[in-house]
Order: C-alpha cells, then sequence, then structure tokens
C-alpha cells in the first residue's frame, strides 16, 4: 500500500523513534481533546483521554510486535506449531472494552437529560485514533484529531448559536414552595411568551424537598433566552434557572 505521505514511512516501524513518536502523538492529542471535555467539567478529562488513547495505541503497537516477532525470530517455530496472528484481535478488544468507561460516563438527571453522551462518544473515537497512532496511519491519526476538535468546539459554539435564537424554549427552574410557581408563570406570560406545557417535579434532598418545574414555551420574535432566564431569576424564592 502506497503511503499518503511518504515524509512519515520512517517512523511507522517499531523503531524507538517510532515509538516516541507514537506515544507522545497519543499523549497529545488525546490530551488536546479531553481538555476541552474537562474545561466544562465533564466526567472525564484530559488526563482520561490521554490514558484511554495512549493505552490503544500501547495495544496496536503490541499486535505489530507480536507479528513482527512470530513472522520473524520465531518463525520456524510458528510455521512448526501452525500458529498464526491476527493483528486486528487487540484493536477489536480495545474497541469493545471501552464501552464500559464511555457507559460509565452517561447519566439521567433529575430533570430527565441525557448527559455525558458527547464524552462517551468522544471517549470512544479518542480509542480509535489511539489505534491508528499505534498502526503508524499519521495522516488517519492527524485528520482524526482535527475533526474531533471541529466536532466539539466549532459545532457546538454553531449549535449553542442557533439553540439561543430558537423561538421554542424549555425552561427548568427550582424554587422554595409550589405557590411560587404561580408568579413565575405571571412573569413569562407579562412578556408575550407563550406557554405549552408545565412538569412539575419534586425531588427530596438531605436539606428538604426540592420543587422544580419544566416550562415548555414559545417566545416571540423581540425576546432573547438570556433575558428571559434573567427575569426569573431575580425572584428570591429561585433558587435555580437553566435551559434544557
Amino acid at each position: 500500500m502506497e503511503s499518503l505521505i511518504p515524509f512519515f514511512d520512517p517512523v511507522r516501524g517499531a523503531s524507538l523513534t517510532a515509538l516516541f513518536l507514537k506515544m507522545g502523538l497519543a499523549v497529545v492529542f488525546g490530551g488536546l481533546i479531553g481538555l476541552e471535555r474537562g474545561h466544562k467539567h465533564r466526567a472525564a478529562g484530559s488526563r482520561t483521554y490521554m490514558i484511554v488513547c495512549l493505552g490503544a495505541t500501547l495495544a496496536m503497537i503490541l499486535s505489530f510486535y507480536e507479528s513482527n516477532i512470530v513472522t520473524g525470530d520465531w518463525h520456524e517455530i510458528s510455521e512448526m506449531l501452525g500458529r498464526k496472528v491476527d493483528v486486528t484481535r487487540y484493536a477489536e478488544k480495545v474497541i469493545g472494552g471501552i464501552g464500559f468507561l464511555g457507559a460509565g460516563t452517561i447519566i439521567v438527571t433529575g430533570r430527565q437529560e441525557i448527559k455525558g453522551l458527547t464524552t462517551a462518544a468522544g471517549l470512544w473515537t479518542s480509542t480509535c485514533m489511539g489505534l491508528a497512532i499505534g498502526s503508524g496511519y499519521y495522516e488517519c491519526a492527524i485528520l482524526a484529531f482535527l475533526l474531533i476538535l471541529f466536532t466539539t468546539v466549532v459545532l457546538e459554539k454553531v449549535s449553542a448559536w442557533v439553540v439561543s435564537r430558537a423561538r421554542n424554549m424549555d425552561l427548568y427552574v427550582e424554587f422554595e414552595k409550589i405557590e411560587n410557581l404561580g408568579a413565575i408563570i405571571s412573569s413569562i406570560k407579562s412578556m408575550d411568551i407563550q406557554i405549552f406545557d408545565v412538569d412539575i417535579q419534586r425531588e427530596k434532598q438531605s436539606n428538604g424537598v426540592t420543587i422544580g418545574a419544566v416550562i415548555s414555551s414559545r417566545l416571540p420574535k423581540k425576546e432573547t433566552h438570556s433575558h428571559v432566564m434573567s427575569r426569573i431569576s431575580k425572584f428570591d424564592f429561585v433558587t435555580v434557572v437553566d435551559e434544557i
């Protein structure tokens, strides 16, 4: 197979230089991707991504090392024993095994929100990126790294921009007493906002019962999401205001 970038050819194998480059790229690329997740206080941060990507790289290096041993120094012995090595088996186990780590980052909050999907997907993709680095396919690893950052950083900003200008808005509000809900709804309606649904939730905390409500509404063109949240947060009895 002809390489896409011949510049990398001398460091695709198992030389000491290649090992340093592969493991170094795994730590740097994995850490930079995890840095964005850690900045947002997600379950998996830069260190987790570093270790996952480095572990996948090591698994792929081990696959090629074992293959070279069996087809090189131990060729005659392996032929006599009829042993063959499948270099993909480590990668298969790594990709399958990372599922338990990704599943641990996914939670369902009391507001019935699913959190951690992006983190879990990022861990899985970083694992595959580590396998590409370990195999010496640097072109694929670099492209994957750039696309992962583009997806988690740039597209998230675009998505937030689109959501902030959408007319439909789901608002989660926590307050002290059920009687406070009337004042909240009246304040929202005073801004010419149409309310579709109000879902009241009660959750028992160590310091008492928390009352929350998910309010689904449609904003007029002149109104902004940030202004609505700011208006509601001014009530003394409101403890949490968040858009979901």
